[in-house]
């Protein structure tokens, strides 16, 4: 598994919450749905289609990196 960066990240109770929901409705964790979020808003940045409900590649730890 690649290296992975570990950081503090401050957020309000309303949006610690907020994601807590999100992330049971999709069957993740926070730090999974933090993680899906931020590599969707990247690939959207860099002009790709959404994955939709896929496993992003980067978080699909079944798939080993080149």
């Amino acid at each position: 598994m690649a290296e992975r960066k570990s950081f503090l990240l401050r957020l309000n109770p309303e949006t610690w919450a907020e994601l807590e929901r999100w992330a049971a409705d999709e069957f993740r964790s926070v730090n999974g749905q933090i993680e899906y979020i931020l590599h969707e808003a990247i690939r959207r940045r860099r002009g790709k289609k959404p994955a939709g409900r896929e496993i992003p590649a980067a978080l699909d730890r079944r798939e080993e990196e080149p």
